[in-house]
């Protein structure tokens, strides 16, 4: 099984500035003799980590007035609270994207 992103694709750049998670992630997906529990864990970890991604955009789509003072505790725990979210929206399956990937990652192996 072989898996290759684009250095050019927007993804990657973005996933460039968080590669703590990717490259846990990319090594897990790219190691051919990883176990069915293992692989299952790598695409919950991708899932988690385009929610995650996809909170802190929608929060940069907010309009604020001038006046509106912005939340301290947003400000300082923002990001765990997107990545705590993301993660229980993994667990809980709500999506599947994790078990679609998985599912598509063992046909095509």
């Amino acid at each position: 099984m072989s898996i290759s992103i684009d250095a050019g694709s927007s993804l990657y750049t973005n996933m460039l500035g968080n590669t703590g998670k990717t490259d846990n992630i990319t090594q897990a997906l790219n190691n051919s003799s990883a176990t069915d529990e293992e692989l299952m864990e790598a695409c919950k970890s991708f899932e988690s980590y385009l929610l995650e991604q996809v909170f802190k955009g929608m929060e940069k789509t907010i309009m604020k007035d001038d006046e509106e003072k912005e939340n301290a505790y947003l400000t300082q725990f923002g990001d765990m609270l997107y990545e705590k979210y993301a993660e229980a929206a993994t667990e809980s399956q709500s999506l599947g994207i994790a078990r679609m990937l998985y599912e598509s990652m063992k046909r095509n192996s």
